[in-house]
């Protein structure tokens, strides 16, 4: 483990409540060396694929040995499992409903373990069945932190859950996908990625792309400032996606874009 072990927190809980807060007391209650890192408490609520998509494009940018722990709960005191992802740099804790998902899809060529965690001596006391963020996944993060190895916290698994995850379809010169979410700027986020794109062109011959969305066409540009007039228009985000926005605006308010929508990108 890192000297200062990190543990990265993904959740729904929102600011208003102090769930989060709560969280973290548990943690530093077990290992006050923990270094917690908040990537979101915004996702929308009960929304499970969201959060794993904001798992999926953070986590790399984390050290190796970083615990990233993923509370977006709905089933939460049901039958649903609570999870351990064991990978060779880094480690997931979450409920056993499709959120880390991605992240098999991203790891299935490589070593990776899963287990359903079961050892009950490492939760909190449990005065009720709605809060396993406390109670169950908040200390297992820190004992992990502290070193009790991985395979110590219950029975490896191969039957976890794993919800679709929509990926972008070839056809011909055409690629065609879905917007996956929408950010705080109201910028609308693709699943089409550059590592797509560059199997039709070169990705610097941005003029040759021909994106089209609601069946208009969307210019392609470098960056946002270079298209001032606040028209739709599209470009490669620093996560490597393909991504729908509008200069100073939000693009989803002003051109009434959903998550699901689709968009295709084909060469002139």
């Amino acid at each position: 483990m890192l000297a200062t072990p990190i543990i990265t927190l993904t959740t729904d809980f929102g600011l208003k409540d102090p769930f989060a807060g709560l969280m973290k007391g548990v943690i530093l209650g077990i290992n006050p060396d923990a270094s917690i890192i908040d990537i979101t408490h915004k996702i929308q609520r009960h929304n499970v694929f969201e959060a794993s998509q904001t798992v999926a494009m953070s986590y790399a940018y984390f050290p190796t040995t970083t615990i990233h722990l993923a509370v977006v709960d709905p089933g939460v005191g049901s039958k649903r499992r609570p999870l351990l992802v064991v990978t060779e740099d880094h480690y997931f804790i979450g409920p056993d409903n499709g959120v880390f998902s991605p992240i098999f899809e991203d790891l299935k060529s490589t070593f990776f373990k899963v287990y359903h965690i079961t050892a009950s001596h490492y939760f909190l006391p449990m005065r009720g069945s709605t809060f396993h963020g406390r109670d169950i996944f908040a200390p297992i993060a820190a004992w992990l932190s502290k070193g009790v190895d991985s395979n110590k916290m219950g029975e490896e698994i191969d039957d976890y859950m794993k919800i679709q995850v929509p990926k972008p379809v070839m056809n011909d010169n055409t690629i065609t996908g879905e917007i996956v979410s929408i950010d705080n700027f109201g910028n609308a986020i693709s699943n089409i990625k550059r590592d797509d794109l560059v199997t039709l062109a070169d990705i610097e011959s941005k003029d040759r792309f021909r994106v089209v969305y609601n069946n208009e066409p969307v210019p392609l540009v470098h960056y946002y400032a270079e298209n001032e007039n606040n028209k739709l228009t599209a470009v490669i985000n620093s996560f490597g996606h393909l991504e729908l926005f509008s200069f100073r605006e939000s693009a989803s308010d002003k051109y009434h874009i959903k998550v699901g929508d689709t968009l295709s990108v084909r060469i002139a």
